[in-house]
């Protein structure tokens, strides 16, 4: 720790190399619910068009949610979903050429796009006290982190 509590870790010394991370997480759902994502049927629209969005918004935005992150300019971000019967995992791809990596990045990126699954989903979710007993999100991870040639 800093002698006045935090710093930015200085990295102008380091090369600029491409850098890749892919990060992964899952929201538990009712199985009617997945069905009904898959099928287009979610009353506020098409869910996973926008968790795509959110999490592409996420990753430019990171810098300004964690504090400690460096600005990065950022050359691509993917985002995929895979469906399992209660479940919707979502994997989040982001690439820079810096001096630092992304994976703070593509964790922000799952995280939004999970949080933006269940925000559309939300009125399916509920049960009739209000209550979201089903629901879940789980298992934020980073998969693989790359630097350089290393791809």
């Amino acid at each position: 720790m800093d002698k006045k509590g935090v710093r930015m870790v200085e990295i102008s010394a380091k090369p600029e190399v491409k850098r890749v991370a892919r990060a992964r997480g899952r929201i538990i759902l009712r199985e009617e619910t997945v069905k009904k994502i898959k099928a287009g049927k979610v009353e506020k629209g098409n869910v996973l068009t926008t968790a795509q969005v959110a999490a592409t918004l996420a990753v430019k935005r990171t810098p300004g949610l964690i504090p400690m992150c460096h600005p990065l300019p950022i050359t691509g971000v993917r985002v995929e979903f895979e469906f399992f019967p209660s479940a919707v995992e979502v994997e989040v791809e982001v690439t820079t050429v810096a001096k630092t990596g992304v994976e703070m990045e593509a964790i922000t990126g799952v995280s939004v796009a999970l949080l933006t699954i269940w925000d559309m989903v939300k009125a399916v979710e509920k049960d009739e006290r209000g209550q979201y007993p089903t629901t879940r999100i789980t298992d934020i991870r980073v998969v693989e982190k790359l630097k350089g040639g290393a791809e």
